[in-house]
């Protein structure tokens, strides 16, 4: 028996490619987004409630990775993506069903819409479900993951003067805080782990409304280069 799902809204995100986006939700707390609405949950009585809520579960399509064949095994960026294992022991964005589920913090709450921060979810995104967590039953003590069981080690980051001063004016303009974006999402490393950049090549991506370019002088190490208008 079939059953069709429809989006109840889509995010409105800081990400506006899928490069850089960090690889689990609350990596980057200062990644921000409006989830708005989809009539008829956009009204009131949706949301009614949920002031009473720190954080959420999202439940949404990777509406950029839809694929008509299913995997079986998949290549998780965690492993270095050379080694495979089977795509249900990973939250790799190629699903049988295309369907990835984030726990977010709920900054704000208004009719038709929900603003959120510590999202790891693309620009456009369509959402199915919202769901409220709950800390007694979602925070199982005792679990464990032997795949995934710490958060990745940070790589050092330096800026350029020019690159700092220019973050700064965009942080202003757009009211966000870019330089804590910029720093928390480059420092989890978005390059692929299996290439080995060269000092000379030169690395984007598209924050909000603005190009961040960023370098590799020396293993180990980024360095933010420019920041300006996409």
């Amino acid at each position: 028996m079939s059953h069709s799902v429809s989006p109840i809204g889509f995010l409105r995100s800081c990400f506006k490619e899928k490069f850089a986006i960090p690889r689990q939700p609350q990596l980057a707390t200062a990644a921000r987004g409006v989830l708005e609405l989809v009539a008829p949950f956009d009204r009131a009585e949706a949301v009614e409630g949920l002031e009473q809520v720190s954080h959420v579960w999202l439940l949404f399509l990777f509406h950029q990775a839809l694929e008509d064949k299913p995997r079986l095994k998949v290549r998780p960026p965690r492993l270095g993506g050379n080694a495979s294992l089977g795509v249900f022991a990973t939250r790799a964005t190629h699903r049988p069903n295309g369907i990835g589920q984030s726990v977010v913090k709920l900054e704000k709450v208004e009719p038709g819409r929900l603003w959120l921060s510590g999202i790891d979810l693309l620009d456009g995104t369509p959402v199915l479900d919202i769901k409220p967590y709950v800390p007694y039953a979602d925070g199982v003590p005792g679990a464990f993951n032997r795949i995934a069981d710490a958060p990745p080690t940070p790589i050092d980051l330096t800026w350029s003067d020019e690159a700092l001063q220019q973050a700064r004016q965009h942080a202003l303009r757009l009211g966000e805080p870019l330089i804590e974006l910029i720093e928390q999402c480059l420092a989890q490393d978005p390059r692929p782990a299996y290439q080995v950049p060269e000092p000379e090549r030169r690395y984007g991506v598209l924050l909000w409304d603005v190009q961040v370019r960023w370098h590799y002088p020396e293993p180990g190490r980024i360095c933010v280069l420019e920041v300006v208008l996409g």
